[in-house]
């Protein structure tokens, strides 16, 4: 099973004025977050806005990422799509790319039932081999991947882990201890990831890290060094912007965030609208602890 750690940042994808990729700016993003200590990456999830590009461009924003990326950094793909066949159409294009695993949330738009969960996995596994962290979600699939699918997926070799971003810690306790030994737990919850390191989460997909990625490797770190009062004391420090981003346009405060650090990403797609001043003006001061740090 491929072993997940560290800090992976679920990245944005920036757009230039004309709303185009603009893979330059990509560049220089990521090179600011692998100088912060990230492990990895996770491009094309719902921080990139990967519902919002074609499939073209989602598979130049993989290429990209994968050709980016050095020996030693975990890739994950974001290969979603509404049907199942899109799903393991995209996944394979991810394979055939290099990419180590692939980052799935229940297809969109459809609430499927729990059993239809089961299906839908099986069968995205069967078709690819390809290594799967499932994405739990609910307030934005609109449906939970609950218990009772996790059982019938936990003895599945594909499925390697779960990005919990029910923003429940009991789930993250109940999935740590459920599952032991068969099913990562992986942070998605960002305002309380260091309860989900407490409870055995080794890894941390991460959208906050694009604007915030050397205080989020510090926690990391200082966790992983047996220091929680100084991954505590960085949870401090993070929380206001933490905050402040769960309360709504996580998207264009994550961007505007890269711009606040020096690395402008440009805006959000259509329909992300944008920030209004005072949004920005709250934001920007949540940030301040953290700007000089990155």
């Amino acid at each position: 099973m491929l072993k997940l750690s560290g800090v992976l940042p679920a990245l944005v994808t920036p757009f230039d004025s004309e709303g185009r990729i603009d893979f330059a700016a990509l560049g220089a993003h990521m090179a600011n977050l692998r100088a912060a200590g990230v492990a990895g990456w996770v491009p094309c999830g719902s921080s990139g806005e990967y519902n919002l590009m074609s499939d073209e461009e989602r598979d130049q924003v993989l290429r990209f990422v994968h050709d980016f990326a050095r020996p030693g950094e975990v890739l994950i793909a974001g290969t979603n799509a509404p049907s199942t066949a899109g799903v393991i159409a995209n996944t394979a294009k991810a394979k055939a790319l290099g990419y180590h695993a692939v980052l799935l949330a229940v297809p969109f738009y459809t609430k499927p039932t729990q059993a239809e969960i089961v299906s839908h996995f099986n069968a995205v596994t069967d078709a690819t081999g390809m290594d799967v962290v499932l994405y739990s979600y609910p307030d934005k699939d609109g449906v939970e991947i609950g218990y009772e699918a996790l059982d019938a997926l936990a003895d599945n070799p594909h499925i390697i882990g779960i990005k919990e971003s029910s923003g429940v810690l009991q789930r993250a306790i109940g999935i740590s201890t459920r599952y032991a030994g068969r099913v990562q737990l992986v942070s998605g919850s960002d305002d309380i990831a260091l309860d989900f390191m407490l409870w055995g989460a080794e890894a941390w997909i991460c959208g906050p890290a694009n604007c915030m990625a050397s205080a989020v490797c510090e926690m990391d770190r200082r966790f992983r060094a047996g220091d929680l009062a100084g991954a505590k004391e960085v949870m401090v420090r993070m929380w206001p912007a933490m905050n402040i981003l769960e309360s709504g346009k996580f998207v264009q405060k994550l961007k505007h965030g890269c711009a606040l650090q020096g690395t402008p990403v440009g805006e959000c797609r259509l329909p992300f609208g944008p920030l209004t001043d005072a949004e920005k003006a709250e934001f920007a001061s949540a940030m301040q602890p953290l700007l000089s740090r990155g």
